[in-house]
């Protein structure tokens, strides 16, 4: 028996193909009746470069704050276009949108936990294989970590007509 989908776990990284999967996590939550969190995990700068520059610790929060507020006012305006070319309010569907400053793949795994999420959606990168081979795929480690199901979403052929952002 398939359980119940009560939160779906939406991982984005504000680009075309997180915001396609995003049209696919309101429908999974519509369907299911089932809340959405959204999560962005902005990668933690290399002690080195902290070093360079002015980073205080007033300056860091600041500045972070500021990155905050851009990004949740980004994934709102996904939000609106995914309104307005679904028809449905994804408003109503988005429980929390959360930010944090860590590695993506342990950021995702951390809140499906803290968030009982039952799924997780991601949008996938069309990289090439040398990029794939030595960086390696947040999606690839989040499917080899984790219990929950993983819905990966690649971008539509571009002969789709589909505004995305």
């Amino acid at each position: 028996m398939i359980p119940q989908i009560k939160t779906i776990l939406l991982a984005t990284d504000l680009s075309k193909n997180s915001a396609y999967a995003f049209y696919y996590a309101v429908h999974m939550a519509k369907r299911d009746e089932a809340k959405i969190v959204i999560l962005h995990a902005v990668e933690p700068l290399p002690p080195m470069l902290i070093g360079f520059g002015d980073f205080s610790h007033k300056v860091a929060k600041d500045r972070w704050d500021e990155t905050v507020k851009k990004f949740k006012e980004r994934i709102q305006d996904i939000s609106v276009k995914v309104d307005t070319r679904t028809g449905i309010s994804s408003v109503d569907l988005v429980s929390k949108i959360l930010v944090r400053l860590g590695h993506p793949v342990e950021e995702i795994l951390k809140t499906v936990d803290e968030e009982g999420c039952d799924v997780i959606v991601l949008g996938t990168h069309s990289k090439g294989f040398l990029q794939q081979a030595f960086v390696g795929s947040v999606c690839n480690s989040v499917l080899h970590r984790t219990r929950k199901p993983v819905f990966v979403v690649p971008l539509p052929s571009e002969d789709a007509s589909i505004d995305l952002i």
